[in-house]
Formats: C-alpha cells, sequence, structure tokens
C-alpha cells in the first residue's frame, strides 16, 4: 500500500514538473532573450518553483485520493433512498420508490454548505480580495467580497443540483441568469462590475472545482434517470455566474445603505 502510494506520488511529481517547465521556459525565456536582464532574487525564485512543484505533487495526489471519492461517495449516501426514507425501507424495496425533487433536501443543504466553505478557503479568491481591497483604498471590504462571492457559489451549486435532480435543460437556467446579470450591470456601481466579472472566474479555481465536480457526477451517478455525462457537468458553469450576480448585490445593497445613512445625518441637521 506504501509502496503504491509512494510510486503514484512520483508520477505525479514528474507529471506536474512536466507540466510546470514550459511556464518556466516562458518566463526566463523572455526575462534573459528579451528583457536581457537577470532575473532579481534567483536562489527565491528557484526555490519558489521548487515549492510549486511539490504543493501541486500533494495537491494532486490528495484530489485522487481524498476529495473526488469524497464527493462521490458524499452524493451516493445523501440520494440512497434509504437515508431518504430515514432508514424505514428495506434494500429490497429501494427499485420500487419514486422520489421528488422535494425529497433531496439534504443534497442541496450539502451542496450550499461545501460551495459557501470550499469558495472561503479559494486561495485566488483571497488574493483577489487582498488586491480589491489596497485598490479601492479599503472601499472593497476584504471579508465584504469573499463572503459574497460565496454565497453566489453556494446558491449556484444548490440550484445546479436541482437542476441535476429534475433533470432540467442546463441552456435555460444559464440564458436566465446571464439576462440577470446584464440587468443588474447596468444599475450597479462602476466600481463594482469589472470586479464582479472577475470573481466568476476566480471560484473555479483548486479548491471549489475538485469537489464541486466530483458532487455533479456523483449525483448524476446515482439520482435515476441521470447521465453522468449530460447531467452530471455543469456545476462548474452555475458556480462562475452567480458570484456575479451577489457581488453586485452585495455593492447595491452597500451603495443603498450608504445613501441612506447619508440621507438620515442631512435630515438630523
Amino acid at each position: 500500500m506504501i509502496g503504491e502510494l509512494f510510486t503514484h506520488l512520483w508520477q505525479t511529481v514528474v507529471g506536474t514538473i512536466s507540466d510546470v517547465l514550459p511556464i518556466a521556459a516562458i518566463i526566463f525565456g523572455f526575462q534573459f532573450a528579451v528583457i536581457r536582464q537577470p532575473v532579481p532574487n534567483f536562489s527565491k525564485v528557484i526555490f519558489g518553483f521548487i515549492w510549486v512543484l511539490v504543493g501541486l505533487s500533494f495537491f494532486l495526489v490528495g484530489l485522487e485520493l481524498a476529495l473526488f471519492p469524497l464527493g462521490k461517495l458524499m452524493a451516493q449516501q445523501l440520494t440512497d433512498p434509504v437515508f431518504i426514507a430515514g432508514g424505514e425501507i428495506i434494500e429490497a424495496a429501494k427499485a420500487t420508490i419514486n422520489l421528488s425533487w422535494q425529497d433531496y433536501g439534504w443534497v442541496y443543504l450539502f451542496a450550499f454548505l461545501i460551495g459557501f466553505s470550499t469558495t472561503i478557503a479559494e486561495p485566488s479568491l483571497i488574493a483577489v480580495a487582498i488586491k480589491a481591497n489596497e485598490v479601492s483604498g479599503g472601499a472593497i471590504g476584504v471579508w465584504g467580497l469573499r463572503i459574497s462571492v460565496a454565497i453566489g457559489v453556494a446558491v449556484g451549486i444548490s440550484l445546479g443540483c436541482y437542476r441535476i435532480v429534475v433533470g432540467d435543460p442546463i441552456h435555460w437556467y444559464i440564458i436566465a441568469g446571464y439576462i440577470i446579470v446584464v440587468i443588474q450591470t447596468m444599475f450597479a456601481p462602476k466600481l463594482i462590475i469589472p470586479l464582479a466579472y472577475d470573481s466568476g472566474g476566480v471560484t473555479t479555481s483548486t479548491v471549489t472545482v475538485p469537489l464541486v465536480a466530483a458532487l455533479g457526477l456523483g449525483l448524476a451517478e446515482t439520482v435515476p434517470g441521470r447521465s453522468p455525462l449530460i447531467d452530471g457537468f455543469g456545476l462548474i458553469a452555475f458556480a462562475s455566474l452567480f458570484p456575479i450576480m451577489s457581488v453586485m448585490a452585495y455593492a447595491q445593497l452597500s451603495q443603498w445603505l450608504t445613501e441612506r445613512k447619508q440621507a438620515n445625518k442631512s435630515e438630523n441637521r
């Protein structure tokens, strides 16, 4: 078991090196051939690349051994008719049970919570929130942005799980979502619009994608009449779309509260 783990880890390290080397070649190639300047703190840069290789390798191994199986297992357990019925049926009666979308409440709750928690822990979102706070001079709060994006992802993944359960075509949800986004764009503060559109992209990163993808595939495999290929994918689209709405809604709510406070101050004077 340990030997297989080390073999798998070594193969992952080799694959990661082959993936990262082209990036390093482009960066150092431009630095030396085009810019023609030495790399500042060259030893630290090399040390950083080594840590990138180590971190990516362990992360990929963790995905395959933990996150993907865990997401699939949770979907299977939460959609098990025995669990939904509260353990009141026997295994032989599973095939005779007709479940409706209301019976999958635990799936929607799990999807909401896993979407919120993974987004809060998303490194790319943390980086964007910190930079947005710095550039805006504190006008955009770090935690305000992170929480608003997390709520958007959570709602989007929950709705995406509902779509898988009922089997609706995904394009109607996406079309309706972008219609809302376009309407919001016309009324949201200009300061937040580009950041809101970027916030949809940073959610589809290292932490969120593996668990969400595993959840969608596991759900499509266990819900009767669903195809993992047709219905299992698409949750990432929801996770990218809904944060755009939630961030602009956060900005609009903040603007409204600020204007209301200013109006109350003016009245008191």
